[in-house]
């Protein structure tokens, strides 16, 4: 627990939440329900060993944050919590309310063991996969998947590194719970629906004779079964410029063709090849909606796929 003042608002609130969710106490000491309310806070912060942190705000003592946060919440009495998640206020509640609905507040917010620990998995399987230590980090993705199967970026991150070493049929299975996300239309999951995109290039790759598929294509330029099937080997292959190429010649021709397959493929294959924005870290100045404001994090910009992307918008427009 920690008390917080407009000196130490920034480093010990703001940026302490992007590591980890901080609930906020807006608390007076002439305040009854106020003195009911911090014993059970304090209990709780203990009781979820480290999951969340405990910050406490005297109001008399700090009217100035404590008149932003009302204000931006609609709230004009305290005892009032304030849960802060990545440098942001993202919710609350008023009153010395029950301990069981505290913990339903922090369960929306706070995550489980079994997440953190699969967050510490992926986190080594990360270090792993960028000393190029495939395997390895195949293994500790695996526990993580096993750990926490909600957790998204492992099962990405897992399935990703099954096919780049050719290994489809464990790639299909781990990626079975997720195939409904991936062809869901109304909510797509753009990093699932590539992988699955992957997957099927490989299965066509399978089945497929590239020399027969150039000798088609070099007798009909508009053979765009022949050169989608192409595309889809070079897919598999991970010679994925080279896909992203015979897809452009699709498209430059007939970009409505197949239900413009070319398109989509192109762009799975853009998504498996672009990294994710940086997680924020510890001590990153953090992008709030409150007076004390920093920058968002930026991803490095890659310049092929920067050159990809201007040739499919050139194709398409």
């Amino acid at each position: 627990m920690i008390d917080i003042t407009i000196q130490n608002f920034e480093t010990e609130l703001l940026q302490a939440s992007m590591s980890q969710p901080v609930l906020l106490d807006i608390w007076a000491p002439w305040c009854g329900p106020c003195k009911s309310l911090g014993p059970v806070l304090e209990k709780l912060e203990t009781a979820y060993g480290g999951r969340f942190l405990l910050a406490k705000l005297n109001s008399d003592e700090q009217p100035e944050i404590a008149s932003q946060l009302s204000q931006a919440f609609g709230v004009r009495s305290i005892p009032f919590c304030v849960m802060f998640v990545g440098g942001q206020p993202v919710d609350g509640f008023v009153g010395a309310i029950p301990e069981a609905q505290i913990r339903e507040f922090l369960d929306k917010h706070v995550p489980s063991g079994e997440a953190l620990e699969a967050e510490e998995e992926l986190a080594e399987a990360e270090e792993l996969l960028a000393e190029g230590d495939l395997d390895s980090a195949l293994a500790k993705l695996a526990q993580a998947v096993d750990t926490d199967p909600a957790n998204e970026t492992a099962r990405f991150d897992l399935v990703k590194a099954l096919l780049e070493l050719g290994r489809l049929a464990e790639a299909q299975a781990a990626f079975a719970p997720v195939a409904a996300r991936a062809a869901d239309t109304l909510t797509p999951h753009a990093r699932f629906a590539a992988l699955a995109q992957w997957i099927a290039a490989m299965e066509t790759a399978a089945r497929v004779d590239p020399a027969a598929l150039q000798a088609a294509i070099a007798t009909n330029k508009r053979d765009f079964e022949a050169r989608y099937a192409l595309a889809q080997s070079h897919m598999a292959a991970q010679r994925f410029t080279e896909a992203m190429d015979e897809l452009l010649e699709i498209i430059m021709r007939d970009k409505t063709w197949n239900g413009e397959a070319a398109r989509k493929l192109y762009v799975a294959v853009l998504e498996l090849l672009s990294k994710p924005a940086p997680k924020p870290q510890a001590g990153a100045e953090p992008k709030s909606t409150l007076e004390i404001a920093g920058h968002a994090v930026v991803p490095t910009s890659d310049p092929l796929l920067d050159q990809y992307r201007r040739k499919l918008s050139m194709a398409l427009f």
